[in-house]
């Protein structure tokens, strides 16, 4: 039994050297560092929220508008399902995309997975003048930054390899030590 979860483990490793995920709630700068990372790594860059509005035609905010979230997050498990299977990639997925059990095991069990963190603060900083992020739609944004981190923060934890705080960093310096990581967790 032991030995089958080493050979396991290996598959797994050895499939996760080809991608990297990153998860993290939404303004954290999962887009702008896995753009750097995927350069320095010569991977494709994937963000799973552009890849649904290329797919539908139709923005996240009209999506949500039509089909609710529910009907979103349906969208986005999908996505993320095909996502995860390409190789050689570095994703960016949605701040809710860890809501959905089988997305959760999808990108858990196939790459190497960094839950991007920030403070409350500097998420609401980022977020205060949003416009297009359907959630944020509302008077009291710190107190849905809040909210969102409470339930979504033990999900991130238990999807990620690491944790790499961004607050007070740029975003290249991010991507290196990521770069770091993911190396270090190979050998």
């Amino acid at each position: 039994m032991k030995e089958a979860l080493l050979i396991k483990e290996r598959i797994r490793l050895s499939m996760s050297e080809q991608h990297i995920f990153l998860v993290g709630p939404m303004g954290v700068g999962k887009t702008t560092i896995g753009s750097h990372l995927a350069r320095k790594l010569k991977y494709d860059f994937v963000d799973s929220d552009t890849e649904i509005e290329k797919r539908t035609g139709a923005s996240i905010s009209l999506i949500f508008d039509i089909e609710g979230e529910e009907g979103f997050r349906k969208r986005e498990a999908q996505m993320i399902s095909e996502l995860t299977e390409r190789r050689h990639i570095v994703l960016s997925t949605g701040g809710g995309s860890v809501l959905d059990e089988t997305s959760r095991q999808n990108i858990r069990s196939r790459g190497f997975v960094v839950y991007l963190k920030a403070s409350v603060d500097i998420l609401y900083e980022r977020l205060k003048k949003s416009r297009n992020r359907p959630l944020m739609e509302t008077e009291d944004k710190l107190k849905v930054i809040e909210g969102l981190l409470a339930e979504r923060e033990p999900l991130y934890l238990a999807v990620a390899d690491v944790t790499i705080a961004t607050d007070g960093r740029s975003a290249q310096d991010v991507a290196r030590e990521i770069y770091k990581q993911h190396e270090n967790h190979l050998n």
